[in-house]
């Protein structure tokens, strides 16, 4: 089954095409949400905003619109854990946390640092690892601040091109940069990365710019010329048409990712890895599609 959740109650007033941002008006992000869990095909689904082992938020505060996503990693059901724990509970820690008001818009490091380690803290022991993505719209700077710690991650695209981006983060080929926690006395054998090894960016939007973040079972499936193609269907910001473009964009990359003669982006990874690899990459596939808007209350 396939999901769909849109988000806020935000009137979009933004020209696709994009406009100027020198004025006194806040901004927003409106969005919409779509994904599919691995195990699709075998009818196994989660609940809330979870597909598979992927998880993401989206959250509003006064200063800024703020959103996620985190991919957990898969080898720790090897060894008997849900590693849809670990992500599910990290975005739901951001996401509290930004509620709150516990937070700096321009330092989304932050907000996952503070997440990271309360589950740190958390009594109830948890284990796992995980990517993560923390987009985040300061409402009167019009800046977009990110913090992207392994192979999840965004996309600005504005005027049907790509102006911005986040930067994957790898140890090595299919191993990401990722937020672990190991069993007492196994610390040292868990890959783990510090939040702080987070790429950060910020970037000035425009009226009307897209975002789309997402995890890697988007973009090793899908070259950004496909995104691209898919996001030219966007012809206007109401809801309908959002989420239509939201579930077209994540649908085509979870048939890529079952087509065995298909030249994927992870594929093609591969072979520049030395490895003799075609077809596309089953995976959890969560796809965010945000527009900036004038922000309306």
């Amino acid at each position: 089954m396939l999901s769909v959740l849109s988000y806020g109650r935000l009137v979009a007033r933004a020209v696709l095409g994009g406009l100027s941002h020198t004025d006194g008006r806040d901004y927003s992000l409106v969005t919409a949400s779509c994904g599919f869990g691995k195990d699709f095909r075998k009818g196994i689904l989660k609940k809330g905003m979870c597909y598979g082992d992927d998880a993401c938020f989206i959250a509003r505060h006064r200063s800024a619109d703020v959103l996620g996503v985190a991919d957990g990693v898969g080898g720790w059901r090897d060894y008997g854990v849900d590693p849809s724990q670990f992500s599910s509970t990290l975005m739901k820690t951001c996401e509290r946390l930004v509620k709150e008001g516990r937070f700096i818009p321009s330092n989304p490091v932050g907000v996952l640092t503070t997440s990271y380690y309360e589950l740190l803290q958390n009594k109830v022991p948890l284990l796992g690892s995980s990517t993560a993505c923390i987009v985040v719209l300061d409402r009167q700077s019009h800046q977009l601040h990110t913090a992207n710690l392994g192979d999840s991650g965004f996309l600005v695209v504005r005027g049907g091109e790509v102006v911005h981006r986040s930067d994957e983060q790898q140890h090595y080929f299919n191993t990401p940069f990722q937020l672990s926690i190991a069993p007492p006395g196994a610390e040292g054998a868990v890959l783990s990365d510090s939040p702080d090894a987070a790429d950060s960016s910020s970037f000035d939007v425009q009226l009307g710019d897209i975002i789309l973040t997402a995890t890697d079972g988007l973009f090793d499936n899908m070259p950004d010329y496909m995104i691209l193609q898919e996001l030219k269907k966007l012809k206007n910001t109401n809801y309908e048409s959002m989420q239509k473009t939201a579930r077209s964009i994540a649908k085509q990359a979870h048939d890529l990712a079952y087509d065995p003669n298909y030249m994927s982006p992870f594929a093609q990874f591969a072979c520049d890895n030395g490895l003799n690899v075609r077809g596309g990459k089953p995976d959890d596939i969560t796809v965010l599609l945000s527009i900036v808007a004038e922000y309306t209350d």
